[in-house]
């Protein structure tokens, strides 16, 4: 039923570092007055608000919302719309707390509204944020990301991971003067026309000049390198197969080793996809355990808690190809973002933030492990525990029918916590011990709902 854990996170060495103490500071200190978990059916979350305010969206709004928070993506009992956070908790607009693990799909990687990062986005607003030019801060965050990471000569900055994901591409294209790119069967590395051709309102040729392969499966890279012979421009990975399946795959050693001595050969880029998962596995890059560093690396979700930021870094090789095409956006240079990032990136450093958030996700997954064991209910585990998944195997989740999922985040959330049937979630640096356990209390009685609903979990 269990996942694997991270690459060189062992239970022993999680067992060894935690001492019961998670929390502290901020993170154990929530607003008082918080109401309890609620375990039985009374007291439920009500949602007046939240339904007034879906009627007048409905009449503004494109099918009433769009994105992840469409509501055909979401059970029932799930708020549309939130008024604030604080730590590993957030408040919907009818008052109701959760304890989140969806972190606003990512970008909170250190708690809602961090002291240390509200205090340096207020020194720089107060100076102001959008000007002709970057400000210094810039130049601050590029040596800062840089020195992390161990293949990044150069940094390039802008909003979205869509952003990143595509200027990487292009970099790539415009160092080899080569058009295809090889990618994973179904992996998502953005929004935009560069990968989701056949979407409504774009065309097959939107996406041209790619070929797929499976992830970890070496032959099939080959054989598609192979197809596209000299006109092989990149190979682009996710740090972690998180295809449109429910189910996450780490990366093998013989699959990154093979990936990148297969670019050596052939002249191609390797592109590593790290906006999901860059800076809450490792601040030096996900691969940076398995010893292979990709040429190009795009991140965004965990580099700047919350504020939009998103990044390239790159080899010294692929800098020349970078300054030969034009690409910038509006807010592209705001410093406010950019200072963000700098407090954060900092506070992951200073407080060892990536251990311990795979010290609270190794806790959360062994206690949903034991409870499913105990009601009988067939889960799969998946991921790196700082950004794990977790399907019903009685569930289809390649085909989104998932009535399982559905009913258990449903009952998660009318009591209190907030997880998601079919993404991925996501841990910060804000969750406790605490939480934790408030969660398990909670999740125990979704998993009975479970398996009074279908019997085989």
């Amino acid at each position: 039923m269990s996942g694997d854990l991270e690459p060189g996170l062992s239970r022993e060495l999680v067992a060894s570092q935690f001492d019961g103490r998670l929390g502290g500071g901020r993170a154990a200190t929530l607003r008082k007055g918080r109401r309890p978990m609620v375990t039985t059916d009374e007291h439920l979350n009500e949602y007046e608000q939240d339904t007034a305010l879906r009627a007048r969206a409905a009449r503004v709004l494109p099918g009433g919302m769009y994105g992840h928070q469409s509501a055909a993506r979401l059970p029932e009992g799930f708020p549309q719309f939130f008024s604030h956070g604080e730590g590993s908790h957030i408040w919907d607009v009818d008052g109701n707390e959760y304890i989140d693990y969806m972190c606003s799909y990512g970008p909170i990687v250190l708690g809602h509204r961090h002291p240390g990062v509200e205090r340096a986005v207020a020194a720089q607003a107060a100076e102001g944020d959008c000007f002709n030019a970057p400000t210094e801060r810039i130049v601050e965050l590029a040596e800062l990301m840089t020195g992390l990471i161990g293949h990044g000569d150069w940094a390039w900055f802008a909003k979205n991971g869509s952003d990143a994901t595509r200027f990487a591409l292009q970099v790539a294209r415009a160092h080899t003067g080569r058009s295809t790119a090889l990618r994973g069967e179904r992996a998502y590395h953005g929004w935009g026309s560069t990968w989701m051709s056949g979407a409504a309102g774009m065309t097959p040729a939107d996406a041209g000049f790619q070929l797929p392969y499976t992830y970890n499966d070496l032959a099939s890279v080959r054989a598609a390198a192979d197809a596209a012979g000299d006109d092989l421009a990149a190979v682009v990975v996710s740090a972690v197969e998180y295809d449109a399946s429910g189910n996450w795959t780490l990366p093998d050693q013989p699959f990154v080793r093979g990936v990148r001595d297969l670019c050596d050969a052939t002249g191609a880029v390797l592109v590593l996809d790290d906006v999901r998962a860059g800076f809450r596995l490792d601040l030096g890059g996900s691969w940076a355990s398995y010893g292979v560093e990709p040429d190009v690396s795009a991140y965004c979700k965990a580099i700047a808690n919350g504020y939009p930021l998103a990044g390239v870094v790159a080899r010294r090789e692929l800098e020349e190809a970078a300054g030969r095409f034009f690409a910038t956006g509006s807010y592209w240079f705001s410093a406010i973002a950019m200072a963000a990032s700098i407090a954060t990136i900092t506070t992951l450093q200073e407080t060892d933030g990536v251990a311990h958030i795979g010290r609270a996700g190794t806790l959360l997954r062994e206690g949903l492990d034991a409870q499913a064991h105990a009601h009988g209910t067939a889960i799969r585990q998946s991921g790196p525990v700082q950004v794990p998944a977790l399907s019903f195997l009685g569930d289809d989740p390649a085909s989104m029918e998932v009535p399982r999922a559905m009913m258990f985040t449903s009952e998660a959330a009318k009591r209190g916590v907030y997880l998601h049937p079919t993404h991925n979630w996501f841990l910060s640096t804000a969750h406790s011990d605490e939480d934790i356990e408030r969660t398990l209390a909670v999740t125990d009685v979704a998993f009975a709902r479970v398996k009074e609903a279908f019997g085989d979990g």
